[in-house]
């Protein structure tokens, strides 16, 4: 039944709501947590700290954090994986070449899949930087995470990628969030208009909250 239902495009599109649900569920946390920053360096390293003690002394130092990881990667690529296949099935029901020049797809599809390949590669780049320090500038700091932040936003770079991708980020909340409505039955006549209010605060709220940490850094508030 598990594999009757993920082969079908119905199936497909169900995993790619409620994965991005969950998603967005740990935006929201995420975002919350980075917004600590401005209290100062020890409340933003105590924090990081307490991420890593959560369930402690039933569960053991980082295992609830190691837990939250192996979800998000489950869930992160069962979403990638449904759009992409998604998006091969639609390619192959209509193999032909359009006519026109410009493919006839509304701006908020062509919008979710770039800005989903921008948001898989910050993704990749966010890990290596803030969280193994691979790419990290300045020198990456073990236990450090407000130092590591601002390290990071001190670079034109840094701050480059990092608003890009969030602007991206917000573009693509507010398309997918109207679309896993429709996708898990909310979405109705009466429904609609709330359900898009919702979609453009999320979007609007958290792409704000986001992108306040590098404007932060960038205008000396945070430093």
């Amino acid at each position: 039944m598990a594999r009757t239902v993920w082969d079908s495009s119905v199936g497909k599109k169900t995993v790619m709501a409620v994965s991005g649900l969950i998603m967005l569920l740990y935006l929201v946390a995420h975002m919350i947590g980075n917004l600590k920053i401005y209290f100062g360096a020890g409340e933003f390293n105590h924090y990081a700290h307490w991420l890593r003690t959560i369930g402690e002394p039933v569960m053991h130092y980082e295992w609830t954090l190691w837990l939250v990881r192996v979800v998000l990667v489950v869930v992160v690529v069962a979403h990638a994986v449904s759009a992409y296949q998604l998006s091969r099935r639609d390619i192959r029901a209509r193999p032909d070449r359009y006519v026109h020049r410009k493919p006839r797809t509304s701006y908020a599809t062509r919008t979710m899949r770039w800005g989903g390949i921008i948001l898989g590669l910050f993704i990749v780049w966010h890990l290596l930087d803030l969280t193994t320090g691979t790419v990290h500038s300045g020198g990456f700091q073990e236990g450090h995470p407000y130092q590591n932040v601002v390290d990071t936003f001190s670079t034109w770079y840094g701050d480059v990628v990092y608003i890009v991708a969030m602007l991206a980020l917000g573009l693509h909340i507010r398309h997918g969030f109207w679309s896993a409505a429709q996708t898990l039955g909310a979405g109705s006549r009466n429904r609609d208009r709330a359900l898009k209010t919702v979609a453009n605060v999320l979007a609007l709220v958290l792409t704000a909250g986001f992108l306040s940490v590098p404007v932060g850094v960038m205008t000396g508030v945070v430093s």
